[in-house]
């Protein structure tokens, strides 16, 4: 099931800067990129998430922008996470998968229960604006391509 063109679904979880990040707060001040990833092993999301990470300042800065990225694992291994690839952005814990599931779903892996890699654009209305859920766990939609599609008034950028 496609959330794009729905209202998102609503979530609180714990940060890796010690606080409680909800969707709704975030929202009141601009749009919100939520990255929906597999795991702290994941390479893939770790690529992404640097990507995310180098735009994040400028999003937030010129577009009032929030990047929202959910990792399917306890709060520790997500802040460690966090702390090994030097990301600028702070990560939100969903050590039992709820908000995952309701996004773009989870899995049974190798590595335990794991997200299904998604990135969803979500305006000040809470509206979903673009979903992309990812095929493969290298199909990824990056950092620089969100920001000028939010820049473009919610169309893709490079098209036409």
């Amino acid at each position: 099931m496609s959330l794009e063109g729905e209202s998102a679904p609503e979530f609180e979880l714990p940060s890796t800067a010690g606080d409680t990040v909800s969707l709704s707060d975030e929202l009141e001040e601009g749009p919100a990129v939520v990255l929906i990833n597999r795991g702290v092993w994941c390479s893939f999301c770790a690529e992404q998430l640097q990507t995310f990470s180098e735009v994040s300042y400028d999003m937030w800065f010129h577009d009032d922008v929030s990047v929202v990225p959910v990792v399917p694992d306890p709060l520790p291994e997500v802040t460690e996470m966090r702390d090994r690839y030097d990301l600028q952005i702070q990560l939100l814990a969903d050590p039992d998968g709820e908000v995952c599931d309701r996004y773009s779903g989870t899995e049974e892996t190798s590595h335990g229960l794991t997200g299904l890699a998604a990135t969803y654009v979500i305006d000040e209305s809470g509206t979903v604006r673009y979903e992309q859920v990812s095929d493969t766990p290298a199909d990824r939609t990056y950092g620089n391509w969100v920001r000028y599609y939010i820049r473009n008034d919610y169309e893709p950028p490079f098209e036409g």
